[in-house]
């Protein structure tokens, strides 16, 4: 069920509550500590300087003051000030802290809710949308709702109430000086927030283009061995050029409409408070009001009309929020790959089935009407081209994609994948495919990332069966080497391996290959074959490429062609067969002639 912004913003707010309601104590306190200031001036000015009565509020909390010689009147409204001073320090001290307290704990609540949500959502939700799209409603947008929350909505509260607070003060004294400076205020309030709202727009566009700009220097530098190999430096930096320009103009023109609305901003707030003085004065010289009071309405106009400015500015950028909120309320409102309650935990060292199984990505087919079983603890090998539905065979088998309700049915053992548990499905299924994710750790954390706590012993017995211990070790740090983002301090073949060793420390009953030796050469791929043939146990192996030498001496082998079952049978079953699979064998044993003959030539022509 979709959640309304505001339910979305109590959520993780909730729990905070309480320090964001100390915060607007703190920022009453403070404001109605500022507003004794003024009076303090009226009072000197009128009763100490001017011979006026003291309010009665004088009188009855210090009566001896009021008999005492006007020194020593105006050291006790200094000293009154000065204590006001001290308590309005330590109430911004503690609006301070609070604030902080409150904003940094509800973003934390806040992320840490978008994180785990995120962590639960289906492999087909992280398809759809973009690593850097996902990263930008964690961070920037989540930082625009901290703002809304923590600085633009107290804010209003607090605006609102010095407005309530001033007036109200104001009107006691002088109700028709009030009146007209009241009359200004929605002049200034409407013109602040049409501005702004023109402003927001040009602060969106300007986003946009700094987001593109960010992109264009993310993927450059993901993609730098890319750029030197092709010699592309100039036509990237060019590139970013473009986006460095117009975002440029796009804050310059921002700058002009800021400027712009400044200026005619100070001009209407310095009309109204000129008009106030004017009026003021009047009333003054004509004994309305008396010098004190007119100070001291002039002090509170003064308190009142910045805030009420500024308060046009926060309205309209709470816009900006509620796209915001829109966003992350998108990723919240994605459901989550979601467990029946009587989720099994079968013995996963038993037989696969596929069993008339069909898929689709959309309207597009992928898989039609597959039916085959691969054996417990056997090895079994697919091949077949490109877009024939091999590794969405292994998706669906790891549950990355759920199968429709008319699709057939995979059973390990018997028991349908729909029932098994998907944590202990994922955890008895080791999986190494074609481009493999290293994180940015050592190389011993990649290979020990199933297993925290794995010894250096184990972590290079798997290494070794991977055949890329002796690599590793030439590295001046081994194991301790950071692998560099995405993997770049290794190579494919390398990284390859590395994923390769990480999988076999799972020690999980079924191990899945998806052309995972596609980058490394012929001999080393017979060599970790052999490795792997030796260290399997009893798990069972399946095994996807394009090479029928990677293939030919599993169990069995599986043909697929066109998202169908072509061909299945051992390797001499298949040549005899003389269908797809003879067709690839002949093309690749004959290609891989050709190419020792060359070899060959060459040799020979440098040693002439």
């Amino acid at each position: 069920m979709k959640e309304t912004k505001r339910a979305l913003i109590w959520r993780f707010l909730r729990p905070y509550a309480w320090i964001f309601a100390l915060t607007l104590l703190f920022s009453v306190c403070n404001t109605v500590l500022g507003s004794l200031t003024p009076q303090v001036v009226r009072v000197a000015v009128d009763c100490v300087l001017g011979g006026e009565p003291f309010p009665e509020v004088v009188t009855l909390l210090a009566p001896g003051l009021t008999q005492a010689e006007p020194m020593v009147q105006l050291f006790a409204a200094a000293g009154f000030l000065l204590l006001v001073a001290v308590f309005s320090g330590l109430c911004t001290y503690g609006s301070r802290m609070t604030t902080a307290k409150g904003s940094e704990s509800f973003v934390k609540s806040m992320r840490d809710g978008l994180y785990r949500h995120i962590q639960r959502l289906p492999y087909a939700w992280h398809v759809q949308h973009s690593t850097g799209e996902i990263i930008q409603r964690c961070t920037s947008d989540v930082e625009v709702v901290r703002n809304f929350v923590t600085n633009q909505l107290l804010e209003v509260f607090r605006i609102v109430f010095l407005v309530v607070f001033s007036l109200a003060v104001m009107f006691s004294m002088n109700w028709k000086t009030s009146l007209i400076a009241l009359g200004f205020l929605p002049v200034i309030l409407l013109y602040s927030g049409f501005f702004y709202s023109k402003i927001a727009k040009r602060f969106l566009t300007a986003d946009e283009a700094e987001g593109e700009l960010s992109a264009a220097v993310q993927e450059n530098l993901t993609g730098v061995r890319v750029v030197r190999a092709f010699g592309r430096e100039k036509y990237e930096v060019e590139r970013f050029d473009q986006k460095n320009d117009r975002w440029a103009m796009l804050w310059i023109r921002l700058g002009r409409l800021l400027s712009a609305y400044w200026g005619i901003g100070d001009l209407i707030t310095g009309l109204q408070i000129l008009t106030v003085i004017c009026v003021g004065v009047t009333q003054a010289v004509n004994g309305e009001i008396t010098l004190g009071e007119f100070l001291a309405f002039v002090s509170y106009n003064q308190s009142l009309v910045w805030p009420v400015r500024g308060l046009g500015r926060i309205l309209s950028e709470m816009s900006k929020a509620g796209v915001s909120i829109d966003r992350l309320a998108y990723i919240l409102d994605s459901e989550t790959e979601q467990e029946p309650p009587d989720a099994q935990t079968p013995p996963m060292d038993k037989d696969i089935v596929f069993d008339h199984v069909s898929f689709s990505y959309g309207e597009q087919p992928i898989l039609r009407d597959v039916s085959f079983t691969i054996p417990a603890g056997k090895t079994f090998a697919i091949l077949g081209g490109t877009g024939s539905g091999k590794s969405t065979m292994m998706h669906l088998l790891d549950r990355l994609y759920e199968l429709p309700q008319d699709g057939g049915k995979i059973t390990i053992g018997g028991v349908e994948l729909s029932k098994i548990s998907r944590p202990y499905l994922r955890r008895n299924i080791g999986m190494v495919l074609q481009e493999p994710f290293l994180f940015s750790r050592t190389i011993r954390e990649n290979i020990a990332a199933v297993r925290p706590g794995a010894s250096i012993e184990e972590v290079r017995r798997h290494a070794g069966t991977a055949h890329v211990d002796e690599a590793i070790l030439e590295f001046a740090e081994g194991y301790d080497t950071i692998v560099g983002e995405r993997g770049v301090t290794l190579s494919g073949g390398q990284k390859q391996r590395v994923a390769i060793a990480r999988t076999l420390m799972q020690d999980a009953p079924v191990l899945i290959f998806d052309d995972s030796l596609s980058a490394v050469d012929a001999e080393t791929d017979a060599q970790i074959r052999a490795s792997l043939h030796d260290a399997k146990g009893s798990a069972t192996v399946i095994l996807i490429s394009h090479r029928v030498t990677t293939l030919m001496q599993a169990d069995q082998i599986l043909v697929l062609q066109n998202g169908r079952v072509a061909e299945i049978g051992t390797h001499e079953e298949l040549l005899a067969l003389g269908g797809i699979y003879r067709e690839t064998y002949d093309i690749q044993t004959a290609a891989a002639d050709r190419e020792l003959l060359r070899e060959e030539e060459g040799g020979e022509s440098h040693g002439v």
